[in-house]
């Protein structure tokens, strides 16, 4: 896979179809490759009487999920209005259901959300479409990723990614060392799902090698629902872009230490030659007293200097004077 920025919508929209459409606008804008949903079927996936998160009890999970999805030309509609705006669409499916429905639509890859690592169900069906899967990893230990790498490897490419299920997510338990780890043990593209407030982690991911990142976008942190309020605004989300492709093109363009021609100008301007830190007569030994370093650097380099002593100057020579093969006892 390569390198992509995913904007996680989630319910950022809060049910309205208006704002879906302005925010995949607006993430296009940004500078983002994919805009990332939600694909929540009520019936399908929770129980009317399942606990809401710690983060969010503005309302029943049953209630929030049906008042906020969308039917199925909508979800049609939100592919169109993505490939309007030149920017890929992606959902995350919480049951069979919601896959077939994104079956339907054609979507190009789906992520699988950390409470879903689990369903090794929804892992089959996501396998079987043989599109390209990111796989998020924020409620699971190695044994759980472990099986479902297993189902994945057998369905399209596979992106493991490391995620903290924390909302947001301190720095402490952020868990940059687990990528190593990951593309270690499953040789597999790596990415990084942040709820992190700001943009260290997605950056330090990214220079770690985290081929796909995942940040959260809204029009404003105080919006309602239960995303806004961990979510990137639209001027940070666009900076947040730029780094992100400064510090992928830097990675994709190792550099040769000892590859000087760069430099070839700025070493004679910079760097300093060997000159007479006084008037030396005609055949005297050259000391280290008698030596100075200054700029520009065409001369004889500093770093020979002690090639020059003992040695014998062979005329007259200034004070400040910058020394030259010729002049010197035996030099070459």
């Amino acid at each position: 896979m390569r390198t992509m920025i995913i904007a996680e919508i989630g319910s950022v929209h809060d049910g309205s179809f208006g704002n879906a459409c302005k925010l995949i606008e607006l993430a296009a804008e940004c500078g983002a490759d994919i805009v990332k949903f939600q694909t929540h079927i009520p019936a399908a996936e929770t129980l009317r009487d399942a606990p809401m998160p710690p983060y969010f009890k503005g309302e029943p999970r049953f209630e929030y999920f049906e008042r906020t999805g969308f039917s199925r030309p909508q979800w049609r509609d939100l592919q169109r209005a993505c490939a309007a705006a030149g920017i890929g669409f992606l959902s995350s499916p919480f049951s069979l259901e919601a896959v077939d429905l994104l079956e339907e639509i054609g979507v190009d890859l789906y992520k699988v959300p950390s409470g879903e690592t689990s369903n090794l169900p929804l892992l089959e069906r996501l396998a079987e479409t043989g599109k390209p899967v990111l796989l998020s990893t924020g409620m699971s230990n190695w044994a759980e990723i472990d099986a479902a790498v297993a189902i994945l490897r057998g369905g399209g490419p596979l992106c493991v990614m490391q995620c903290t299920s924390a909302y947001p997510c301190p720095p402490e338990r952020v868990g940059l060392n687990v990528l190593a780890e990951m593309r270690a043990r499953y040789g597999v593209p790596v990415g990084f799902s942040d709820h992190t407030l700001g943009p260290a982690a997605a950056l330090a991911a990214a220079a770690l090698g985290a081929g796909v990142i995942e940040k959260h976008l809204t029009f404003s942190r105080k919006m309602y629902g239960s995303d806004a309020a961990n979510s990137m605004e639209p001027a940070e989300f666009a900076a947040l872009c730029r780094d992100l492709r400064a510090v992928w093109t830097m990675l994709d363009n190792p550099v040769e230490k000892d590859d000087l021609a760069p430099y070839r100008d700025m070493k004679r301007i910079f760097e300093k030659s060997v000159v007479t830190a006084r008037a030396l007569a005609a055949g005297t030994t050259i000391r280290r007293e008698d030596l100075a370093f200054k700029k520009p650097g065409d001369g004889i380099p500093a770093a020979r200097y002690r090639d020059l002593l003992g040695r014998r100057v062979l005329r007259d020579l200034p004070a400040d004077h910058k020394l030259a093969a010729a002049e010197i006892e035996g030099w070459n």
